[in-house]
């Protein structure tokens, strides 16, 4: 299957890093194409694939410095991944599943001058070193089973409560996670990611601070299966 490549070359001199980078045009076509209940309309999305890739070449020529705020950093690389799995999608819809395409999360889909990296690596090279398990539920994968993908951009000065909303959207929905005092049947992300809840106590610990009742700390574990099937 042929593989699509983004080429971004940096220019340091003109395009630094804007402390208040502008994600209107991708809170614009989220709101578009993704409805409230985070169902995407690829066939529509793939319409307007020019302004995607324009956010993306955007994106590209705003990476953050060092001395971006951590928040700063998370807001854009959620925003540039989920940027991209749409994009990923768009290029070979009509598809039943992310699955359909050869190694999605493989691909080398974004290029600079001397980095490259795949949905992979911005996942799990930079985005989970940033220990905030919270992102489990801000970026998506075009599946079902995923978290919703949020129908407006994520910013970094309401990058908290955005997170935690996400958090606990996903924890209230039942399809996604069935959750009683004494028996929890969870989202796989639980199980892939099970250290990243882990860093200030156990699973139950982390899931605790976003539902209620309260969860018997001796409360039984099961995962529910994952639905590839798209999001739309």
């Amino acid at each position: 299957m042929k593989h699509f490549i983004y080429l971004f070359i940096f220019s340091w001199t003109f395009f630094g890093f804007s402390q208040d980078l502008d994600h209107k045009l991708w809170s614009e076509l989220l709101s578009k194409h993704v409805s409230e209940s985070g169902e995407v309309n690829y066939k529509s999305f793939k319409k307007d694939s020019v302004k995607l890739r324009d956010y993306i070449s955007y994106l590209s020529k705003n990476t953050p410095s060092d001395s971006a705020t951590k928040n700063e950093k998370l807001a854009y690389w959620i925003n540039l991944y989920n940027a991209l799995t749409v994009d990923l999608i768009v290029r070979h819809y009509p598809i039943k599943s992310i699955k359909d395409i050869k190694n999605p999360w493989k691909q080398r889909l974004w290029k600079t001058a001397n980095l490259s990296y795949n949905l992979d690596e911005i996942e799990h090279d930079i985005l989970r070193k940033m220990n905030e398990p919270r992102i489990h539920f801000a970026i998506v994968c075009a599946s079902i089973s995923c978290p919703k993908l949020q129908n407006k951009a994520f910013k970094a000065n309401t990058l908290d409560a955005q997170l935690t909303k996400a958090t606990k959207a996903f924890l209230a929905d039942n399809t996604k996670n069935e959750i009683t005092k004494n028996q929890l049947k969870l989202s796989k992300i639980f199980k892939w990611f099970s250290k990243d809840f882990e860093t200030n106590g156990t699973v139950i610990d982390f899931i605790n601070l976003y539902t209620s009742p309260t969860i018997s700390k001796d409360a039984k574990i099961n995962y529910k299966d994952y639905n590839w099937n798209l999001n739309e």
